[in-house]
Order: C-alpha cells, then sequence, then structure tokens
C-alpha cells in the first residue's frame, strides 16, 4: 500500500511539473560596452561604496516594475544607451548610468533578457548591488497588467530562485521598506523618488504563487 501511494504521487508530481508552461528567454541584449561597464562600476562605487573590478551582483531579490513605456521596441530603445539621457535629468544626481534592468516581460508574456543576471542593473535605488529587475510593459492604467505577465513573472522568478538565493520578491512602489536595513546601501539619504508599480493588487497575486518559495515578508 505504501509503495502505491508513493507511485501515486510521484505520477501527481510528475504531471504537474509537465503541465507548467516551458519557460522561454529570449536574449535581447542591450549595450554591454566599456562605458556601460565604467559607468556600473563607477554607480556602484559612488552609491554604495562597493569598489570592484567587474560590474557584478549577487542577487538576493527581485524587483518587478512596469515601464510606463507602451512598447518593447520603445522601451528597448531607451535602456540601450550606457548613458543617461538628457529626458532623465531628474535623476542624474544618482549618477550618468541609464537606467535599465535584466528582463522584460512583454504583454503577451513573452520574456525578454537584456543584461545578464548578475550584471547589475540601474532599477531600484538602493538596492540594485543586490536586485535582478524585471520590468513589464504596462503602466497601470491604459495598459493595467496582463495575466499573461503574471504568470511570465512568476515562472521566471521561480526560475531564478532555483540558481541564486533569492529572499525577497517586491514591487518598485515598496522598495522604500528596505531603508534602514542591512540590505539599504545609497549613501544619500535625500536620493529617493516616489514610485507605483506594479500596483499592489498584481504584487499580492504574484507572491501568492510563490509560496512554495518560502520568501521573507518584506521588513
Amino acid at each position: 500500500m505504501k509503495n502505491l501511494l508513493l507511485c501515486v504521487m510521484g505520477l501527481f508530481m510528475a504531471t504537474a511539473h509537465c503541465s507548467e508552461p516551458e519557460l522561454t528567454i529570449v536574449q535581447k541584449p542591450i549595450q554591454m560596452n566599456d562605458t556601460r561597464t565604467a559607468l556600473t562600476l563607477d554607480y556602484l562605487k559612488q552609491r554604495y561604496g562597493i569598489e570592484q573590478q567587474e560590474p557584478t551582483i549577487t542577487p538576493t531579490m527581485v524587483v518587478v516594475h512596469w515601464t510606463v513605456i507602451p512598447t518593447l521596441e520603445q522601451t528597448f530603445a531607451a535602456f540601450d544607451p550606457a548613458e543617461l539621457p538628457a529626458a532623465r535629468d531628474g535623476i542624474r544626481s544618482g549618477g550618468q548610468l541609464n537606467v535599465s534592468s535584466q528582463f522584460v516581460i512583454d504583454r503577451d508574456g513573452t520574456i525578454y533578457q537584456l543584461l545578464p543576471e548578475t550584471y547589475m542593473a540601474r532599477h531600484t535605488i538602493g538596492l540594485n548591488y543586490t536586485a535582478i529587475g524585471i520590468e513589464n510593459i504596462a503602466d497601470g492604467n491604459d495598459l493595467p497588467m496582463t495575466d499573461a505577465q503574471l504568470s511570465a513573472n512568476a515562472r521566471l522568478i521561480r526560475y531564478l530562485a532555483g540558481k541564486y538565493p533569492i529572499e525577497f520578491v517586491l514591487g518598485h512602489s515598496e522598495y522604500q521598506a528596505f531603508k534602514g536595513t542591512r540590505w539599504w546601501k545609497e549613501r544619500d539619504a535625500n536620493y529617493i523618488t516616489e514610485k507605483n508599480d506594479p500596483d499592489p493588487a498584481f504584487m499580492q497575486r504574484l507572491r501568492g504563487q510563490l509560496t512554495d518559495l518560502a520568501l521573507k515578508p518584506l521588513p
């Protein structure tokens, strides 16, 4: 009887695994030239006091964003240059490195990888040295987050948690919860931006799909 039960459980687990959509990541790299490397190393030094030879991170958290930019092509064009464009003067005090993320998820759930998972991207104040960023083509209004994006975020985060010691999954709007904790590295207390992405309902649904990862609650 015990052996029969184990066989049934094994069949159930195998079936559940097979029913999960296969994770496909489309490679769409932005420029990783000498300028981006130098600016990233400078960002790590100036913002966090971290001096190292390569612009790499050890991921312990994932930050989920929406782009506000309405298309994948426009988002790629915005992230591709290494240097911050004139249109982003509002955050120029944080350095010349352009904003970006490691991943972007289109509205149909297609996952694109812009940078290596362990190459630092500028996407979340105070946490870039340890956070993988996932951007979603959405704005919360005319372009709300889609069910396909929800599924893709969950599958991508589960994949990343299988490779790295991911402790937290947070929305960009939640990043200030880490101020005053050991994870927060931003040296300028006045360098803060207010964010509303993604909406709380989306983050609740997303974390609800990741309960098997035993993530830590936000500080």
